[in-house]
């Protein structure tokens, strides 16, 4: 699992750039916005997901972990791709998709092409309740705050990645679980590769 890249941006173009790394170059399907931020030529440090499908493995990436984790966190949506989830975030923020979701706000869903009304209708109902990690003190159109849900959506996506990668590395499913649980647990601002160093460490004895 590549977690981030940190190297030397020798190409941008329309929905990519390429980082080189120890030589290798590296194509990062990303946002306008990330892209934006870019400079040919220059150090970059670009946090990523692969995505891995039978026709292709693309890595994407991401200029902050939150993006990076709703990114992941709107792929949960049945009929919903890594195409379409790139759309939402390349059209509106992170906390602007939480705050639709959370006010039921489905016009401005809908201004992500490939986006219409049953789309949005679908991410209110299937995320709502589960984005208060990115729509911290978010208000309704009366000016009353609202009382969001304890759920950490974000966190249950480090969770699953964290424990599927030591799945991968042999652990059980049972240790894997237990060991992320306890290092989110004490602190539960952990991204995946920390929560991952901090799990290895913790199953290692360190």
């Amino acid at each position: 699992m590549i977690a981030s890249l940190r190297g030397t941006v020798i190409n941008i173009g329309l929905s990519s750039a390429v980082i080189e790394c120890n030589g290798v170059g590296y194509e990062v399907v990303t946002t306008p916005n990330t892209l934006s931020q870019l400079v040919r030529g220059e150090e970059a440090l670009v946090l990523t997901t692969m995505v891995v499908r039978e026709d292709a493995m693309k890595l994407y990436g991401f200029i902050d972990n939150e993006s990076r984790e709703m990114f992941s966190v709107l792929q949960t949506v049945s009929g919903l791709g890594p195409r379409l989830a790139l759309a939402c975030e390349s059209v509106l923020s992170p906390l602007e998709i939480s705050q639709a979701i959370t006010n039921a706000d489905a016009k401005t869903l809908q201004r992500v092409p490939g986006v219409g009304k049953r789309m949005a209708d679908r991410l209110i109902v299937e995320l709502k309740g589960k984005v208060a990690a990115f729509a911290a003190g978010v208000v309704d159109e009366a000016g009353e705050q609202i009382s969001l849900p304890n759920a950490n959506i974000a966190s249950e996506v480090v969770v699953e990645q964290v424990s599927q990668a030591l799945v991968g590395l042999g652990f059980s499913e049972k240790q894997s679980d237990d060991a992320v649980s306890f290092v989110l647990a004490a602190d539960p601002s952990l991204d995946t590769s920390g929560a991952l160093r901090a799990a290895l460490a913790k199953l290692s004895g360190k």
